[in-house]
Formats: C-alpha cells, structure tokens, sequence
C-alpha cells in the first residue's frame, strides 16, 4: 500500500463464478449439436429467439463471442442464423469431461445487451477402447482358493457416456471368468474372478484374450492378452500400510518434489519378502506426469502441475514380492490452485475515432477473466485517472469503456488509456492493456484572423496586379474543416468600385491591386475580407483592411498666380521711388501631392537685371532687394521657379513681367502715362487697360459710350484739336480700378480721349488722390503741378 495517500481509482469487483440470467426476459439459452457436424450446419435461430426483428441483428452489431475466442461459431445478420464455422471434435474441446459444453455470448450495441447461451457437443462413438499393453502376466499361486478376485487394468476410451467402455469378457474356459466393477469415479474396471482350483504341476501358465467392449451402436472393441502364471506355494502376499492414499500438491509444486511414499511389508523371508512397487495401471498423462521409484516407493513429479489443466490424478500402485505375489493400493492426488494465472483481457468491440462535441460515447466493449479459483480468480479492473472515460460493468464479465462527457479534439486529439486488470491473490497478478484512441474533428470552431483589422499602405501610381499585402486565418479544426478560402465581403459604400481595385487570393490570402491607385483621388478606403472552411456547415469570420495610398510626386507645383494661360501677359507696376523691400507681387502655387511632397519653396530663375529683386523661398512673395534708380531699365522679365520637396523634386516655372513707374508713392500707387512711340507699345497699353476694366466692366462700358457719343458731337462743331481739362470742354470722368492682382489699394484715373491721335486711344491724364498729403512722401498740394508736368499732362 503506498504511504501518504491514497490514490483514487474506479474500481469494478468482478466475480467469474456468477449465476441467473444476463438480461430480463432472456434465459440461460442451451443448444445442442453432435460433433464432427459438417462446417456451416444450423444451430439455432438466435432472430427468433432474441425477438427481433430483420435486418435488426445486423443494424445492432450483433455478434458471438466466446469463452476461449475461438471462432468455432458464426452469425449470419442477415437471416439471423447461428451456424457452425468448423467441424468440433469433442475429445478435443472436453477431453473426458461430461457434458462438453461451450459458452458463448451474444453481443448487441445500442444499447448494449449481453445474452448468455451454450452449446452442448454431443459424442459420437468414434474412438474404440484401447489396453495400455498387448499383454498382461498375472502370477497366481497353486493354492489360491477359488473365488479369489485378481485386478486388471483397464481399457481406456476417449469417448463417453455410453460410447464409453461399459464391459469386458474372456473366451471361455473352465478356470476363469471376468467380472466388471464401477468405481466411484464412474470407470468400470475388469476384475479375474477364478473359479476352479489350480494346480502347477497339472498346468502351470495360461493364455486368456481380455476384449473390452463399449456402449455405441454399433459398439467398438478392443483385446490385449492375460498371460496367467500358476506359482508354487508362497504364503504371504505384500500388503500396504494404507489402501488408499490422499495427498494435495500445489500447482507450482518444482519438478522432482516428493509427492507421497507407500509402503507395504511381506512377513515371508528371503526372496519372497522383498518388495517391488510399480503402476499398476498408468495412462500416457500419469506417466509423463509422475514417476515411481520400484524400491523406496516414492511418487515424484517430473512435468509441472496445472490446476487448470488437470485438477486430479488417480493411481493404482502395486506392490510385488519375489514370490510372485502382490498387493495393491490407490493414490488420490489434489492438485491446489496457486495464483500463476494472470488476469486475461479480451476486446469484444472497439471504436476509434469517436467524434468530438458528442455525448456519453461508448468507445469499447471487452470482457476480463482468470483462470485461478477463489480468491485468485477475483479480478479489479480499473484506469488511469487524468483522462475523460470511466468503466461501466456490464452482464457477467464484461465491461463498456465509455467517454465522461463531450470531448474537444482542439485540446486533444489523441488518448492512451491504459486498462489495469489485478487479481486478488497472493502475490498479486495483473494484466496491462493499452488503447489509442483518436478523437476526430467536427467543424465546431471558426476561422480566426491573426489580426482583427489590417492596415496596408500602397504607394499610388502602382503596377495593376501588384502584391499590396496579406490577411490570414488559422482554424482549430483539422483536415477540411480547417481548409480556409478568403473572399472579399461586399461593401456598404455604393461609390466605392471595390471589384475594380483590389482583388484576393482564395487560397493564401493575398491582396492585389487591380490597376493604379491616385493619392489626389482616393487616399484609402475599406472593406472587409471573409475566411470560410470548408466544414458542414461552413464557418466562416471577417476582418476589417484599411488600405492607405501613399503619396507620390507626381504632380507638378500649379501657379495660381498670376495666371499663365491669360490672353495677356500680367504686368507688376513697381513705382521707382519704391523702398528697399518692397512688395511688388506674390507668386501663388499648389501642388496637389501632399506632405513634403506638397512643400513648395521659390526662386529666382531668371531675371532681366540680376540683384534688383528676390524671391523669398517659403511664401513666394517677390520684393526689391535695393533702391530704385532712374538707371534701371523700365521693363523687367523675371522667371520664378517653383519647385516641391519630393523626390525627385518637381517644378513648374512662372514669368513676370514688372513695370518701373515713376512718381507713385506707397500705398496709392498710379499706372503712369505710357506715351508709345511704337504701334507695338500702343497695343500693349490697350490691353493693360482692358485688363483693369475687366473687374468693373460694365461701369466702364457705359462710360466709354457716353465718352464717344460727346467727341462724336464736338466734332461736329469745332475744328479737330486736344481738349484741355482746365477749358471745361471734355468733363471728366473716373475709372476705378480696384486693387486686383497683387495691389492692395483702389486707385481712380481722369481718362479723356486723344483727338489727334490715329488709334483714338485712351490716354491716362492725372490720379485722383483720395487724401492730399500721404503717409509715405508727405508731398503738399502745391507739388500736384509739378507732378503733372513730369507726366506731361
């Protein structure tokens, strides 16, 4: 017993030696079938019999087990017939055992029924009698009265019953006759009776036929020869301590262990009282069993005992003196059981592999037994206690594996039960059996994706069918149920052409962009991918990929400002008087990447007098970089270039073109007098003006109508000629141009019409000033003259 605990074990107390019915309604069934029976011949209807109906034995399961699993019978589930699978030979099956009967047990699953039914083997009489010797010699004194019973050994025959030897008889003669006597061990023994008075001198030896005789129809025979010696007179014949002799050996008893001495004494002298002892009659199994020693008198053992095989043993010993006279006695020997028999198990029925999820599941059926007797043959049966399964004792000595409850193959998909058959002798024997059990896969789990949301970034201008990533999913199931396929799930977004941009691997998960993504188009988007097995029914999850599109630099920076594709180009005036610093425009640009891609920076490309202005780099704003001087040129081409921070950097170039002015002073501005010497310059001003009247066209339009329906009028009346402003002829009228471009103030201009001029061009005459005197000159009243003459109004 192990010190310190105790281990807990579900046990199961089988007895073998058990009695009653094995299921209600169902008696110990017997049938009956002589041996040597051809192989196929009926036994029994076991349909009828069970009560069930066809087809119903094989739906069942059922089948025929027997004791020593042999397969000596077969059922037929189709017509539920019972028939022999060989020929028996009952000789074999039972030797001289009477009845032979075989057990066997009908098996039938859902539920599980044991029925219990044997079969006798009837004997036929297909062995005849046989004596252990050709000849016996049988030494008789001359004085033996007559009645005088002399012991002869017995004929054996392998049948029984009836079949067996059941009388002997001699040829007839005037001396002798046999007398058959039966013993308490069933067995008839033939006796010499004599009846008349020998004499050795008349006649000193005669020649019997001893023919034994058994009980079948018709019945066999056999014969040996009685040598019979007639003797002088010898006055003492040996006799025995004891007519019979009792003794018990176990089993395991060692090869030349001392069984039992007889003795017996003759009280004659010489060489009439010496004693010999041999068997009087010894089978082909006692002889290999025991051996005799003729002098001492001692039985020992020279084949081991099995109590099994042979639990008993009868001898007839005899003893012989010199004389020729002899005594007999009997040997009983008991062979004891001893516990050398371990615990057999037989699996009647197995399963595997049993489906996971499912209830109480019985995976196998087998039945135990010991050979030993009493308390050797008491058996314990019992497993392991880590794994889900009990034992459940079923009819007789059966037993039903069964599952504790629901298994799940994701824990564990394979068991190895080890069932522990003990007895219950001294020393202890048991028996191992070890199982595999296989749990098999039900599709009870779903795909599961490594990642419950996927983030991929693709950069846009890519290649159709490119690899942009990869979702993935893993089942707990096995074989196809764990066979995943992925698919894209439909979008709730009606605007978003899923189909068109990506696609995905039904077998591995890949994602691909169908054709090139923009970043200015479509910087991400969603969707939701599935993972199914391949189960039934079909599991299946989603996940959620966010796709990101990375921006490229592909767009080049776009000048807002000022416009490129005008029909004229934009002319900056920059008035002369300006200070260093001055803002003379601003270059406006996008660029329709993002992050550093969309960093725009400016510089001065080219200019028509380097070192005059600038650009500053981060804001695209143009300024003088020095004072003005009345030797810089009037016109000025300036090339700025704007260009991103991408890699490659982009860029787009912007032409200016800038007017030095002179006169103006910050922050009202006027567009001076361009007095054109060429047709060229003419137009060129025509062009200005228009674009300054664009902002207020309308209002200018009806100006310009009422100019020209006066000058027609005047013309009428008076000689061609300038009208001067100061004689009140031509009343005057503002323009106003707003701030548009890059000035920020409003400026107003006295227009009137050239009357000598070919082209009939808009002249600009002087600015209406809105405050007299400015922040920035600080010029008086009194300086407007001045100022007109310098424009040459």
């Amino acid at each position: 017993m192990e010190s310190g605990r105790v281990r807990k074990q579900r046990q199961v107390l089988i007895l073998f030696l058990l009695s009653g019915v094995a299921q209600a309604g169902w008696g110990l069934r017997r049938y009956f079938v002589m041996e040597e029976t051809e192989s196929g011949s009926f036994v029994a209807d076991l349909a009828k019999d069970l009560e069930l109906g066809m087809g119903e034995l094989a739906a069942r399961g059922a089948r025929v087990a027997s004791e020593d699993n042999e397969p000596r019978l077969q059922l037929d589930l189709q017509t539920g017939k019972l028939i022999l699978n060989e020929k028996l030979d009952r000789e074999q099956l039972c030797g001289p055992t009477e009845p032979c009967v075989m057990h066997f047990q009908v098996l039938l699953n859902k539920p599980l029924e044991v029925f219990r039914a044997e079969l006798l083997v009837g004997d036929i009489n297909d062995h005849s009698p046989e004596f252990s010797e050709r000849e016996m010699i049988l030494k008789i004194l001359e004085n033996s009265p007559p009645g005088t019973v002399f012991p002869l050994k017995k004929a054996q025959d392998l049948d029984v019953g009836n079949n067996n030897v059941q009388n002997y008889n001699i040829g007839s003669n005037s001396h002798f006759h046999i007398s058959t006597i039966k013993r308490g061990d069933g067995r008839k023994y033939p006796e010499l009776v004599l009846d008349k008075e020998l004499d050795h001198e008349e006649q000193s030896e005669f020649r019997l036929t001893l023919t034994a005789l058994d009980g079948g129809s018709p019945p066999r025979s056999g014969t040996t020869q009685i040598r019979v010696l007639v003797l002088d007179v010898n006055d003492n014949a040996p006799q025995f301590e004891q007519i019979l002799y009792e003794v018990q050996v176990p089993e395991n008893s060692p090869i030349g262990s001392l069984v039992v001495k007889v003795s017996a004494r003759d009280l004659d002298a010489g060489a009439n009282g010496q004693i010999t002892y041999s068997l009087f009659y010894s089978s082909q199994e006692i002889g290999k069993t025991f051996e005799l020693n003729s002098l001492s008198g001692e039985i020992r053992l020279i084949k081991r005992l099995d109590f099994e095989t042979i639990s008993s043993y009868e001898l007839d010993i005899e003893a012989s003196d010199g004389g020729g006279l002899s005594g007999k006695c009997s040997v009983s020997i008991k062979v004891l059981d001893v516990n050398d028999n371990s615990p057999e198990l037989t699996i009647s029925s197995f399963t595997s592999p049993i489906p996971e999820n499912s209830p109480e599941t019985e995976v196998a059926l087998f039945r135990t037994r010991d050979r030993d007797s009493g308390e050797n043959g008491r058996t314990v049966c019992s497993i392991q206690d880590d794994v889900p399964f009990m034992l459940k004792p079923s009819v007789e000595n059966f037993y039903r594996l069964v599952t504790e409850g629901a298994l799940d193959r994701e824990t564990r998909a394979q068991y190895n039960i080890t069932i522990t058959v003990t007895d219950l002798g001294t020393p202890r024997l048991k028996t191992e059996h070890s199982i595999i059990i296989l749990v098999s896969d039900v599709n009870d789990n779903t795909p599961a994706f490594t990642q419950t949301s996927y983030t991929l970034l693709v950069r846009e201008n890519n290649q159709p069918a490119l690899h942009i990533g990869s979702v993935s999913a893993t089942d707990r199931d096995s074989g196809t149920n764990a066979q995943i396929t992925y698919s894209l799930l439909p979008t709730q977004d009606p605007h978003l052409p899923l189909a068109s941009l990506v696609s995905i691997n039904r077998d591995n998960g890949q994602l691909f962009a169908l054709r090139a993504l923009d970043f200015e188009a479509l910087q991400s988007f969603e969707f939701h991918v599935g993972a199914t097995d391949q189960g039934s029914p079909a599991l299946s999850s989603q996940a959620l990929v966010r796709v990101v599109v990375l921006d490229d630099n592909d767009n080049l920076p776009f000048v807002l400002y000022p416009m490129q594709n005008a029909s004229a180009p934009c002319t900056e005036l920059v008035p002369r008087a300006a200070e260093q610093g001055y803002l003379v425009t601003k270059v406006v640009a996008v660029d329709g990447d993002s992050g550093q891609n969309a960093w725009l920076s400016y510089q001065l490309l080219k200019a028509t007098e380097p070192g005059l202005f600038g650009v500053w780099a981060h804001n695209g704003e143009v300024r003088t970089t020095r004072l003005l001087s009345e030797r810089d040129a009037a016109r000025h081409r300036l090339v700025v270039l704007v260009k991103d921070n991408g890699e490659p950097p982009l860029s787009a170039s912007v032409t200016l073109h800038v007017l030095l002015v002179d006169g103006f002073s910050q922050p009202y501005l006027p567009l001076p007098e361009v007095a054109p010497e060429r047709a060229q310059e003419d137009l060129l001003t025509v062009y200005l003006v228009i674009a300054l009247a664009s902002v207020s066209s309308l209002f200018l339009f009806s100006v310009l109508v009422f100019v020209v329906v006066r000058l027609c009028r005047r013309r009428r009346a008076a000689p061609l000629g300038v009208y001067s402003v100061a004689e009140g002829h031509f009343p005057g009228h503002l323009v106003d141009v707003s701030g548009t471009g890059t000035l920020s103030q409003s400026y107003q201009y006295e227009v009137c019409l050239k009357g000598d001029s070919e082209s009939n061009e808009f002249r600009f005459l002087k600015p209406i000033f809105p405050n007299i005197l400015t922040q920035d000159s600080g010029r008086k009243l009194e300086d407007i003259p001045t100022l007109q003459n310098n424009l040459g109004i």
